[in-house]
């Protein structure tokens, strides 16, 4: 393993962190906008519909996706800006 990736490690865990803390703020957000509710549906809540359920666990599920990608691809360049090697 290049000692590279060994470093980044601990940065991809913290943004890692991070980005799901930020994908939960932003579902919640979008949610409230889409159903005009507080909460999302849990997936044993029996007053919600499947439609419900399955489309909040769709949006959640497309939502963190992106973050994550999004936050792993900013690390990744960021680790070659600051070492001039792409962590992998």
């Amino acid at each position: 393993m290049k000692a590279s990736a060994i470093a980044y490690k601990p940065v991809g865990l913290a943004l890692g962190a991070l980005g799901g803390a930020l994908a939960a703020v932003l579902f919640k957000q979008v949610w409230r906008l889409v159903e005009g509710a507080d909460g999302a549906p849990d997936a044993t809540d029996e007053d919600r519909s499947w439609r419900e359920i399955l489309m909040a666990a769709a949006l959640q599920g497309a939502i963190f996706a992106v973050v994550k990608a999004a936050v792993d691809r900013s690390g990744a360049v960021a680790t070659r800006r600051v070492t001039g090697t792409w962590p992998g």
